[in-house]
């Protein structure tokens, strides 16, 4: 399985869905060794073995490193491409580059790659070396492995190297796409045409909820055959309950994810604007960071309600556990979602939730209010109903607890060694 993140050094839902599926695999007798960039050696490898790729050299195997790279079929072209070049010159950069690529990997076969395993300015670079050093450990492991799981575009290329060069089957893991992460006419076309070759390469496609079976179905041309759903689900063992004092008597709203386009937190911030004309004695909190944060807190400044809203910055582990043990309502107001853990996260602490429709949750939480992300007159209807009528919130609290609660990750996981038997019979 390649993975670029893992509990407890994690940057968002990605390696907090890789822990629970991977004990929910070894629940079901499937034995995982979880690749990623780099491991800093405090994971929890009770149920999974983690593989460093900062410690494995290019050491491929094959007979030449002209085979390796013709394998693998993949160039890395850098971002300093000249547009607006001829057929044919771009066909000689192209060779050039080729030429270039295998001569420098050349120099560097058998050295190990240092990966910061971040999402920083050289991401690119460390996604196609991650697929080098993937290949070499799963030549590595050849004789140990079914099947080849790789986890959205970031390894598709490791797993697309990995089945060249062991003819394993693929099954890539759609978690988010382009188009979740921004408006179709502003996709990143580079990540697209990762996503669109791993898709293709894959033996079968898991998508985390319809909603996003549906746009890789209908946004990358993938035969609707090769497409499974499966919805994700929450690991809440070692979780404690947590007794926090809350230092005011207002009630507390809380926004909690990236602050960015996809997650709608202008229209959380519209909708706080119309519950405090109505009820002045609420909070709003919006948890996280990102790009939009700057933008957020100036929207906050010019509607006028800066003195009942706090912006407290990226939170981690505890402090997640603590903000939902303040909070009275959670809400996910995202334009497009696949599928969104935090809502169960809160309603596993009681907290009753308000979700976008647009979100793959959406689909199998009876007991969440649902809106749609731009009706901030329905959203604010919703959290205005949650905080004045004690019998709707009560409802929703001990309902939507039992409901996440029969979420298992090990049922989901049964669903996905499913997958890897079809591709195995195939």
């Amino acid at each position: 399985m390649f993975g670029w993140e893992f509990p407890p050094h994690i940057a968002g839902g990605l390696g907090t869905a890789c822990y629970g599926m991977t004990k929910g695999l070894a629940a079901n007798g499937v034995d995982v060794l979880f690749v990623m960039p780099s491991a800093s050696g405090d994971e929890d490898q009770s149920a999974v073995k983690i593989i460093n790729a900062s410690d494995v050299p290019v050491d491929t195997m094959s007979t030449s490193v002209d085979e390796f790279l013709g394998k693998v079929q993949f160039v890395h072209i850098g971002s300093n491409m000249v547009p607006y070049v001829d057929p044919q010159d771009f066909t000689t950069m192209v060779e050039e580059e080729r030429k270039r690529q295998i001569k420098s990997f050349r120099i560097q076969y058998g050295q190990k790659y240092k990966f910061s395993g971040k999402y920083g300015a050289n991401l690119m670079e460390e996604v196609a070396r991650y697929a080098m050093v993937g290949a070499t450990i799963a030549l590595q492991h050849k004789d140990e492995i079914d099947v080849i799981h790789a986890h959205d575009w970031l390894t598709y290329l490791a797993g697309i190297g990995a089945k060249q060069l062991t003819g394993k089957p693929l099954v890539v893991h759609v978690h988010a796409t382009s188009f979740d992460r921004a408006s179709d006419d502003k996709i990143d076309t580079r990540v697209y045409d990762l996503e669109k070759k791993g898709m293709e390469a894959a033996d079968k496609v898991i998508a985390v909820s319809d909603l996003t079976r549906n746009i890789v179905i209908n946004k990358y041309g993938i035969s609707p055959d090769k497409v499974v759903t499966v919805h994700n689900a929450v690991d809440f063992s070692g979780r404690e309950n947590i007794e926090v004092e809350r230092g005011v008597e207002d009630k507390v709203v809380t926004f909690l994810g990236r602050v960015t386009y996809q997650k709608g937190p202008e229209y959380f911030i519209e909708a706080a604007a119309k519950v405090l004309k109505r009820c002045p004695h609420v909070r709003f909190v919006m948890a996280g960071n990102g790009d939009m944060l700057n933008r957020c807190i100036r929207h906050v400044a010019r509607l006028g309600i800066s003195d009942k809203f706090h912006f407290t910055g990226f939170l981690r582990g505890k402090e997640v556990q603590k903000m939902f043990a303040l909070s009275d309502v959670y809400v996910m107001p995202s334009i497009s979602e696949p599928f969104g853990i935090s809502p169960l996260e809160a309603m596993q602490t009681y907290v009753p939730s308000v979700i976008s429709k647009q979100s793959g949750c959406a689909e199998i939480l009876k007991y969440a209010l649902k809106v749609d992300f731009w009706d901030v007159d329905a959203m604010s209807d919703a959290i205005y109903g949650l905080l004045n009528y004690p019998a709707i919130a009560a409802l929703a609290s001990r309902c939507g607890h039992d409901e996440v609660n029969a979420l298992k990750w090990t049922n989901a996981a049964a669903k996905i060694k499913k997958v890897y038997e079809s591709t195995m019979r195939k």
